[in-house]
C-alpha cells in the first residue's frame, strides 16, 4: 500500500471500527481522531500501529496539526438527525475544513464515505448536504474517491439492531417508508472497499455506489429480522402524513432520536443504485445479508449486541 500513514476522521464509531481493523491488517500507521479517547481506547487502541488522538476536528488549526505527516485521509463524519445547520456543519463545513487542511499539509489522497442518494436536490437535509459535500470534494483538486454505500449493517449497527429491539418490545410495528427499497451493504465490505481504493490508483476521481447483492423493502427487512429473532410482528405501513406526525412526536422524546421528519423525507426515495457493485474495480463481490445477519441478530448473541448499542446511544 502506497499510503503508510493514514488518518481517519469520524473513525471511532461503528463503520470506523471495521475500517480500522482492515487497515491494521495492512501494517500501516493509523491515526484515529476522536472526541473521547477513553471511550474508544479499549476497542481501537489494541490495533497495531494505531493512535487515538483526542481533538476537535472542527477547529481548523487542530485539524491541520492532526493531518501533518499523513499520506491519506479517510473522511466519514455523518449525522442522521439534526437541524439544517447541524447537517451543514457535519457534512459540508467539516469536509471543507478537511480539504483546506489537506492542501495546507500537502496531503493529496482522500477517500470520502458519503451515502447512496446524496443529492444537492434530494428531498431531505441529510441527502442535500451530503450531495453538496460531494460537489465540493470533486472541485477540490485533491486525489479523491467517493464511496456511496446504501444502508450499512453489521455487528454494532444502529439499523437492523434497532428494529430487532423494537420487535422484541412491541406487539406490532407502525413503519414509515415501509415500501422504500434498500440494498444493504456489510460494514466489512465497505472497509474492504476503502483498502482497495488506497491500493489502486485507478480509483482516484471515481464515485462508487456500494450496494449489497440484493434489495429489499424496509418492511421485508423488518420481517426478516423478526424471523431471526423469533419475534415476527405485524408491520403497519404508515402514509406520509402519519409518518411525519409520528416522527415529529419522536423528535420530542427524551434520549436518542430514533426517527426524525428528515428521515421520513429521505425515505421518499429508494436507496438503491442503477449500477451493480463495482466488483471489477474493487476486486471482490459483496456479501449477502443472509450470511452475516444471523451471526449477530440470532437469539443467542442479540442481547449482548443490543446492550452494547444501548450503551453507545446513551452517550
Amino acid at each position: 500500500m502506497h499510503a503508510q500513514r493514514i488518518c481517519l476522521i469520524g473513525g471511532s464509531g461503528f463503520i470506523g471500527s471495521y475500517i480500522a481493523e482492515r487497515l491494521a491488517e495492512q501494517e500501516v500507521s493509523l491515526t484515529i481522531a476522536t472526541r473521547n479517547r477513553d471511550r474508544h481506547k479499549s476497542s481501537l487502541i489494541v490495533l497495531p500501529k494505531t493512535e487515538l488522538v483526542s481533538t476537535n476536528v472542527h477547529h481548523p488549526l487542530a485539524l491541520q496539526e492532526l493531518l501533518a505527516g499523513h499520506d491519506a485521509v479517510i473522511s466519514m463524519v455523518g449525522i442522521l438527525h439534526g437541524s439544517r445547520k447541524q447537517f451543514e456543519t457535519a457534512h459540508v463545513d467539516l469536509l471543507d475544513k478537511i480539504i483546506a487542511a489537506c492542501h495546507k499539509q500537502g496531503v493529496r489522497r482522500i477517500i470520502h464515505i458519503s451515502a447512496l442518494g446524496a443529492d444537492p436536490h434530494g428531498p431531505s437535509d441529510y441527502q442535500q448536504t451530503k450531495g453538496i459535500a460531494e460537489q465540493h470534494l470533486r472541485d477540490s483538486g485533491l486525489e479523491w474517491t467517493i464511496l456511496r454505500p446504501s444502508v450499512v449493517f453489521g455487528r454494532g449497527d444502529s439499523f437492523l439492531t434497532l428494529f430487532a429491539g423494537l420487535l422484541d418490545k412491541l406487539p406490532l410495528l407502525p413503519l414509515a417508508g415501509a415500501g422504500t427499497r434498500f440494498a444493504p451493504i456489510w460494514a466489512d465490505d465497505l472497509a474492504r472497499a476503502v483498502v482497495a481504493c488506497l491500493q489502486q490508483p485507478h480509483t482516484i476521481g471515481q464515485s462508487l455506489d456500494l450496494t449489497g447483492p440484493a434489495s429489499y423493502t424496509l418492511a421485508e427487512l423488518v420481517a426478516y429480522v423478526g424471523r431471526l429473532r423469533g419475534t415476527v410482528r405485524p408491520v403497519i405501513p404508515l402514509p406520509d402524513t402519519l409518518a411525519m406526525l409520528q416522527a415529529g412526536l419522536m423528535e420530542m422524546l427524551p434520549g436518542p432520536t430514533l426517527m426524525s421528519r428528515d428521515n421520513v423525507r429521505s425515505l421518499g426515495v429508494d436507496n438503491v443504485s442503477p449500477h451493480p457493485f463495482p466488483s471489477a474495480v474493487l476486486g471482490f463481490s459483496p456479501t449477502p445479508l443472509e450470511v452475516v445477519a444471523p451471526q449477530y441478530l440470532g437469539q443467542d448473541e442479540f442481547n449482548l449486541v443490543l446492550s452494547a448499542y444501548r450503551r453507545e446511544a446513551a452517550r
